[in-house]
Protein backbone atom coordinates (compact mmCIF):
# COMPACT_ATOMS: atom_id res chain seq x y z
CA UNK A 1 0.00 0.00 0.00
CA UNK A 2 1.35 3.41 -0.91
CA UNK A 3 0.33 6.99 -1.58
CA UNK A 4 1.85 10.30 -2.67
CA UNK A 5 1.14 13.91 -1.78
CA UNK A 6 2.53 17.02 -3.49
CA UNK A 7 2.80 20.33 -1.67
CA UNK A 8 4.41 23.72 -2.08
CA UNK A 9 6.47 23.26 1.09
CA UNK A 10 5.05 26.29 2.93
CA UNK A 11 3.97 26.39 6.60
CA UNK A 12 0.44 25.09 5.99
CA UNK A 13 1.83 22.22 3.98
CA UNK A 14 3.38 20.68 7.07
CA UNK A 15 0.04 20.20 8.81
CA UNK A 16 -1.51 18.97 5.54
CA UNK A 17 1.31 16.45 5.06
CA UNK A 18 0.88 15.17 8.63
CA UNK A 19 -2.87 14.85 8.10
CA UNK A 20 -2.27 12.98 4.82
CA UNK A 21 0.11 10.56 6.57
CA UNK A 22 -2.36 9.94 9.41
CA UNK A 23 -5.22 9.31 6.98
CA UNK A 24 -3.04 6.87 5.01
CA UNK A 25 -2.14 4.89 8.13
CA UNK A 26 -5.75 4.91 9.36
CA UNK A 27 -6.86 3.44 6.01
CA UNK A 28 -4.17 0.78 6.36
CA UNK A 29 -5.37 -0.05 9.90
CA UNK A 30 -8.88 -0.74 8.66
CA UNK A 31 -7.65 -2.94 5.82
CA UNK A 32 -5.86 -6.26 5.97
CA UNK A 33 -2.43 -4.71 6.25
CA UNK A 34 0.08 -5.04 9.07
CA UNK A 35 -0.65 -3.90 12.61
CA UNK A 36 0.27 -0.25 13.09
CA UNK A 37 0.93 0.78 16.68
CA UNK A 38 0.13 4.19 18.17
CA UNK A 39 3.88 4.71 18.49
CA UNK A 40 4.36 4.12 14.75
CA UNK A 41 1.54 6.59 14.01
CA UNK A 42 3.12 9.25 16.23
CA UNK A 43 6.64 8.73 14.89
CA UNK A 44 5.39 8.85 11.30
CA UNK A 45 3.74 12.21 11.96
CA UNK A 46 6.95 13.48 13.59
CA UNK A 47 9.16 12.33 10.70
CA UNK A 48 6.77 13.77 8.10
CA UNK A 49 6.79 17.10 9.98
CA UNK A 50 10.57 17.26 10.21
CA UNK A 51 11.29 16.24 6.62
CA UNK A 52 8.61 18.45 5.05
CA UNK A 53 9.70 21.37 7.25
CA UNK A 54 13.30 21.00 6.12
CA UNK A 55 12.33 20.67 2.46
CA UNK A 56 10.18 23.79 2.65
CA UNK A 57 12.86 25.74 4.49
CA UNK A 58 15.85 24.87 2.30
CA UNK A 59 14.51 23.98 -1.16
CA UNK A 60 12.59 26.22 -3.55
CA UNK A 61 9.50 24.84 -5.22
CA UNK A 62 7.36 21.79 -4.69
CA UNK A 63 7.84 18.96 -2.22
CA UNK A 64 6.69 15.41 -2.84
CA UNK A 65 5.78 13.15 0.08
CA UNK A 66 5.49 9.41 -0.56
CA UNK A 67 4.31 6.89 2.03
CA UNK A 68 4.64 3.14 1.62
CA UNK A 69 3.84 0.28 3.94
CA UNK A 70 5.89 -2.88 4.08
CA UNK A 71 5.34 -5.79 6.47
CA UNK A 72 7.61 -4.22 9.06
CA UNK A 73 7.88 -0.49 8.31
CA UNK A 74 6.25 2.62 7.01
CA UNK A 75 8.56 4.33 4.55
CA UNK A 76 8.38 8.11 4.55
CA UNK A 77 10.06 9.60 1.48
CA UNK A 78 10.36 13.32 0.82
CA UNK A 79 11.70 14.70 -2.45
CA UNK A 80 12.69 18.33 -2.90
CA UNK A 81 14.51 20.34 -5.57
CA UNK A 82 17.70 21.15 -3.62
CA UNK A 83 20.52 18.71 -4.43
CA UNK A 84 22.43 19.55 -1.23
CA UNK A 85 22.64 16.45 0.96
CA UNK A 86 21.92 17.40 4.58
CA UNK A 87 24.01 16.15 7.45
CA UNK A 88 22.95 15.76 11.06
CA UNK A 89 24.92 18.10 13.25
CA UNK A 90 26.77 17.10 16.38
CA UNK A 91 24.43 17.13 19.37
CA UNK A 92 24.39 20.53 21.06
CA UNK A 93 21.75 21.09 23.76
CA UNK A 94 22.41 24.84 23.58
CA UNK A 95 21.61 25.08 19.87
CA UNK A 96 18.17 26.42 19.07
CA UNK A 97 16.68 24.70 16.05
CA UNK A 98 18.30 22.62 13.31
CA UNK A 99 17.69 19.34 15.14
CA UNK A 100 15.30 17.87 12.55
CA UNK A 101 17.64 15.39 10.91
CA UNK A 102 19.00 14.34 14.31
CA UNK A 103 15.44 13.61 15.44
CA UNK A 104 14.64 11.62 12.30
CA UNK A 105 17.82 9.56 12.63
CA UNK A 106 17.00 8.85 16.29
CA UNK A 107 13.47 7.54 15.67
CA UNK A 108 13.83 5.85 12.28
CA UNK A 109 14.98 2.28 11.79
CA UNK A 110 17.16 3.61 8.99
CA UNK A 111 17.62 6.72 6.91
CA UNK A 112 18.64 6.94 3.26
CA UNK A 113 19.53 10.17 1.44
CA UNK A 114 20.03 10.09 -2.33
CA UNK A 115 20.78 12.77 -4.85
CA UNK A 116 18.43 12.67 -7.81
CA UNK A 117 18.90 14.08 -11.34
CA UNK A 118 16.99 17.03 -9.89
CA UNK A 119 17.09 17.54 -6.13
CA UNK A 120 17.29 14.83 -3.51
CA UNK A 121 15.16 12.11 -1.97
CA UNK A 122 15.21 11.32 1.75
CA UNK A 123 13.65 8.07 2.98
CA UNK A 124 13.12 7.21 6.64
CA UNK A 125 11.82 3.77 7.61
CA UNK A 126 9.83 3.58 10.83
CA UNK A 127 9.14 0.27 12.56
CA UNK A 128 5.44 -0.59 12.72
CA UNK A 129 5.84 -2.68 15.88
CA UNK A 130 6.91 -1.29 19.22
CA UNK A 131 10.44 -2.23 20.28
CA UNK A 132 10.80 -5.21 22.58
CA UNK A 133 11.12 -4.21 26.24
CA UNK A 134 14.62 -4.28 27.65
CA UNK A 135 15.41 -7.27 29.79
CA UNK A 136 17.31 -7.02 33.04
CA UNK A 137 20.10 -9.49 33.73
Amino acid sequence: MQTSYATQGDGGSIADARHHATAFLERARTGRGPTITARAMDLTQLVVSELVTNAGKYAPGPVLLQLRLTRETVEVTVWDSDPTVPEARVADPGRIGQHGLEIVKAVARDLEIRREPVGKRITARIALADPAPATTP
